[in-house]
């Protein structure tokens, strides 16, 4: 058992507050903040674009509840044993159990076609995913701060001083003596900030083409989540004795590096490698010598017709001239000749 704590993260003093006769849970709330910080940063990339801040906004009130559904959706098929006692368990949503993977899925989803309906096609849809990608993942960090709230996604034990304080009653039975543990969740937000930095960043120094954002975020977060999933002792389903958020997640992975490698093969023109830069240099000598060799046989060339044309033609112009005259002169003389032996008309028959 760990007995002491050098320092640690503590446990939330509770997961819901009241207001009145209204109560709050702070797992909703933190969800509501991820996605008004995600519509804000979209509004504000998009409008850099040239978009209207309006469309985002539009794209949002389809997108945010299909994904919300989307988690749930997942989250009920890959743990539907959880369920097989408490149908009526399936709508708490406010208990937790959140599949992101289908919330992207079907939110996205959602979020193309009511861009198409707005006329957002083509090059401006994917100049939507470059302003809109990058704040999913800021939205998810923020979502996972609930999972604190509710003292959930945490990994094996651990004595590091960021160590997750979690109470008696949310620890696994084979954990239950363990009082801190790995915050598999932080480590989560953590990653998924640094990917959206990383997204940004990329596209601010024009690293990527139009719409490439969109498979490197989904490649992006299929690692992130491949190395979260790692550590958590959450029960969850199984295929092959694999959990079967690892295998979603490797699929994303090899989908989106193979996307994101066509999606540059095709908005890339091949370019020829340089060796060096002294064969940059010898290269573009070669090149000017060329040019100067083709230049110099241009000049000859034009010399050589300034200094022969003339001659030539005025040779030429004078043999015809006299070829002319000689001609006119042998039909004058025929034609005297003739004249002089006419007595008048010939009978046809003799």
């Amino acid at each position: 058992m760990i007995s002491s704590v050098i320092a640690s993260i503590p446990a939330p003093p509770g997961n819901n507050f009241s207001l009145g006769p209204l109560t709050f849970n702070f797992y909703g709330l933190c969800i509501a903040l991820g996605v008004l910080a995600a519509v804000e940063i979209s509004r504000r990339r998009w409008k850099a674009l040239g978009g209207d801040e309006d469309d985002i906004t539009s794209i949002g009130t389809v997108a945010i509840p299909m994904g919300l559904l989307g988690t749930r959706i997942y989250h009920v098929i890959t743990d539907w044993k959880m369920y097989t006692d408490d149908f009526i368990g399936i709508f708490k949503i406010w208990q937790g159990g959140l599949g992101i993977p289908g919330g992207l899925l079907l939110g996205v989803s959602a979020g193309v076609w009511q861009a198409r309906r707005r006329g957002i096609t083509g090059d401006r849809l994917l100049d939507a995913f470059d302003a809109i990608i990058p704040s999913i993942p800021v939205a998810q960090a923020i979502g996972r701060v609930g999972n604190w709230f509710n003292q959930e996604i945490f990994g094996p034990p651990s004595d590091l001083p960021w160590a997750l304080e979690v109470d008696r009653q949310f620890r696994p039975s084979q954990y239950v003596e363990f009082e801190t543990f790995h915050p598999a969740f932080l480590y989560e937000a953590l990653l998924n900030l640094l990917l959206a930095g990383g997204l940004m960043l990329a596209g601010k120094a024009k690293l990527l083409g139009r719409g490439q954002i969109l498979p490197l975020w989904i490649a992006g977060y299929g690692v992130l989540r491949f190395i979260v999933e790692s550590i958590r002792t959450d029960p969850a389903s199984l295929v092959l004795g694999i959990r079967v958020n690892h295998w979603i997640s490797g699929f994303a992975v090899l989908v989106g590096v193979l996307w994101f490698l066509k999606m540059r093969k095709s908005a890339t023109p091949a370019v020829k490698p340089i060796a060096s830069f002294e064969d940059l240099a010898a290269d573009t000598d070669a090149a000017d010598t060329d040019a100067d060799l083709d230049e110099d046989e241009n000049t000859d060339g034009n010399k050589n017709r300034e200094d022969v044309g003339p001659t030539d033609s005025s040779s030429g112009e004078a043999d015809l001239a006299s070829d002319a005259d000689e001609t006119v002169e042998e039909d004058t003389n025929g034609d005297e000749a003739n004249n002089d032996g006419d007595d008048g008309p010939k009978p046809l028959f003799s």
